[in-house]
This record gives C-alpha cells, sequence and structure tokens, in this order.
C-alpha cells in the first residue's frame, strides 16, 4: 500500500513523502481522526517509503475526475521485497501493536517487550518502524513505559501512534507527537477508491460514498443494495419535499425513509434513517455546487447530475442554508444522548427542507 494508493488525504501525502526524502521526518508521530479514514493504511505506507529497495521519485498522483493532481517527492515501490513483506506484517523492522482482543487494551508489559525489541539497530531495513493501533488503548502504565522513548528515540527509529481519540491519550504523549490530522474523506474520493480499486459499478460506487461518512472503512462494509436503497429513498423524498405545496403532501414525502430500513443493512431504523439523512445532505451540498457552476468534480452524486439539476429551481441559496442546517440537527437528534424518535425526527425533516 504505497502512498499513491492512499484514498485521498493528498496534502498529507505529499507533506510526508517530502519529509521521507528529505530525511526530516519526526522520530514520533501522531496519525489523528475518525474510523475509517486511512490512518492505519497511511501508517504502512510510510513504514514501506522508509524501507523500500526501490523507492521512487517525484510520483504524480491523479486529482479525483480530472481534478489538479499532487506530486509526491518519494513513494515506495510496492513490489520489492521490502514492501511486500511489509504490507503482509511480516517485516522484522516494521512492528504493529495492537489492543489484547480480549482485554481491549495493550499493557505495560508488552510495550515494555518492544522498548528491550528496539535497543538494537534494524536487523534488515534502513529504519524500525513502530506503528501503536488504536493507540488510545494503550494503559496509563504502558503510555509512561513509552515517554522517554517518544521524546528521544533511537536514531534509525520512527513511532507512528494511530488513534481516533487523541484526547484519551495522557498529555505528556500527545506533547511529544506531532499530530497528522486525517479529515473525512469526500464523497467524491470514496467513489473514486471505490470504482478503481475495488471495481465497483459508478452507481453503486456513488452511493455507498453517499453513506459512508466519509470513511473508507464504513463504505467497504456497507452492502451497496442496502445503500443504493438507502439513497434512493433519500432522492425520493428531496423530490417530494421539492413539490410538496402543504404539510400533508410532505409529511408523505417523510415515509420515503421512516420504515425503510433495507433488506441486508446491518443496523437498526435510528441508524437508518440517520444514514438517509445524510446522503440527503450530500444531495443538497451537491445542487449548491450545481448553483454555483463550479466544477462537477466536486458532486459526490455525480451520476445523479440530471436529477439535481431538475431540483435545484425549487431550492434557492436560503432555502438551501435552511435545509442542510435541519438535517444536520436531526442527525444530532436521533444520535444520544437524545436519541430522537426516527418517525417524529423524518417528519420535522420533511417540514424543513
Amino acid at each position: 500500500m504505497p502512498f499513491r494508493d492512499i484514498a485521498g488525504h493528498r496534502l498529507t501525502l505529499r507533506l510526508l513523502a517530502r519529509a521521507v526524502a528529505r530525511r526530516s521526518l519526526p522520530p514520533s508521530l501522531l496519525f489523528t481522526g475518525g474510523r475509517g479514514v486511512g490512518k492505519r493504511r497511511t501508517a504502512v505506507a510510510l513504514a514501506q517509503a522508509l524501507n523500500c529497495l526501490e523507492p521512487r521519485t517525484d510520483v504524480v498522483l491523479e486529482g479525483v475526475s480530472g481534478s489538479k493532481g499532487t506530486t509526491l517527492a518519494l513513494d515506495a515501490c510496492g513490489l520489492c521485497a521490502a514492501c511486500s513483506r511489509i504490507a503482509r506484517g511480516m517485516h522484522p523492522d516494521v512492528i504493529t501493536l495492537a489492543p489484547d482482543p480480549e482485554a481491549g487494551n495493550i499493557k505495560v508489559e508488552v510495550v515494555r517487550e518492544l522498548l528491550d525489541r528496539i535497543g538494537y539497530r534494524p536487523f534488515e531495513g534502513r529504519w524500525r518502524v513502530v506503528i501503536v493501533d488504536d493507540a488510545d488503548t494503550l494503559v496509563d502504565s504502558a503510555q509512561n513505559a513509552l515517554l522517554k522513548t517518544l521524546e528521544e528515540p533511537p536514531s534509525t527509529s520512527v513511532f507512528v501512534l494511530v488513534t481516533a481519540q487523541p484526547d484519551a491519550l495522557l498529555a505528556t504523549v500527545r506533547s511529544r507527537c506531532p499530530q497528522v490530522r486525517f479529515a473525512p474523506l469526500s464523497a467524491a474520493e470514496i467513489a473514486a477508491h471505490l470504482q478503481v480499486v475495488h471495481g465497483m459499478p459508478a452507481p453503486e460506487a456513488h452511493a455507498t460514498a453517499a453513506a459512508a461518512d466519509g470513511s473508507i472503512g464504513t463504505a467497504l462494509e456497507s452492502g451497496t443494495e442496502a445503500v443504493t436503497a438507502i439513497r434512493e429513498g433519500a432522492k425520493r423524498l428531496l423530490e417530494q419535499v421539492a413539490r410538496a405545496r402543504g404539510v400533508r403532501g410532505r409529511f408523505a414525502a417523510a415515509q420515503m425513509i421512516v420504515g425503510k430500513t433495507p433488506k441486508g443493512y446491518g443496523a437498526g431504523e435510528r441508524e437508518s434513517v440517520a444514514t438517509h439523512l445524510r446522503v440527503l445532505q450530500t444531495m443538497l451540498r451537491d445542487i449548491g455546487v450545481l448553483s454555483t457552476s463550479a466544477d462537477g468534480c466536486a458532486l459526490a452524486n455525480a451520476d445523479l447530475t440530471d436529477v439535481l439539476e431538475g431540483l435545484r429551481p425549487a431550492f434557492d441559496h436560503a432555502r438551501l442554508v435552511h435545509a442542510f442546517t435541519a438535517v444536520h440537527h436531526a442527525i444530532d437528534a436521533l444520535g444520544p444522548p437524545r436519541n430522537g424518535s426516527p418517525k417524529i425526527v423524518a417528519d420535522w425533516v420533511a417540514l424543513q427542507v
């Protein structure tokens, strides 16, 4: 998994590649961001870039749907013996710590054993890379045991702590590791990745991406038939409220997403309605993009361009802003601590959009 195979995060990848090329990479890094956005994949790609036997230079990454690309100063080949072994988790100089499946945490004994191992020079590679997955599960004593090493690691070692919950780490740990933030991916980036890397047809890819909430991991876990049905429900709601002339018509539109948990969708009605609403947000955003004549490569639902263009006259700027804000509040109302009624929330959204 070289840098060029990571979905999105172009600026972050460019900065990491340049730091590797210039040998200016900080010895301890903290990768933060939501689950499934590519933090751990990037940590593995970084390990490959540091140890590749035949690294490539000036690698050009294509942009999404023809947008301007990015040039990486250095990237791993992804094919040599070192890259292959790192990808398989078999390289002796790339060590991954992960929570114990039963205890759900990383104990101090595991960290102490690691510190004993890294006191020596790398066995095969130029660099020893330690990836701490779900670093927030390190118990306090394990974090304290890491402090001195994070501040002054061996000269040929790099530590990458990966977490979706950086605030769960001790402040003393966070202060020793420059933070690299991974933002949620755009639906366009996810759809492009699903089509190119996983061979998913365009309609399913766009539907899956729109429901993925910025996460490749979520997209890959979703059933394509279920999310396609969810996007169709969100589209029908938007079409009905656009032409509704009274309260009754709006309440009828709400029925497009209530009690419509698709077959194969692994969550209950509340999460199903929330996913419908997240997809509805992407459609409202796309209408806004079309209204400004912006680059079509920014559309999350590019395959629905004709439908969204047809809805655009019904949504002026003020209505778009009001609708988008209402959907955002509705999604919050469905989650803890409110746990609002899916039917009431859907009815309220239909009245507001």
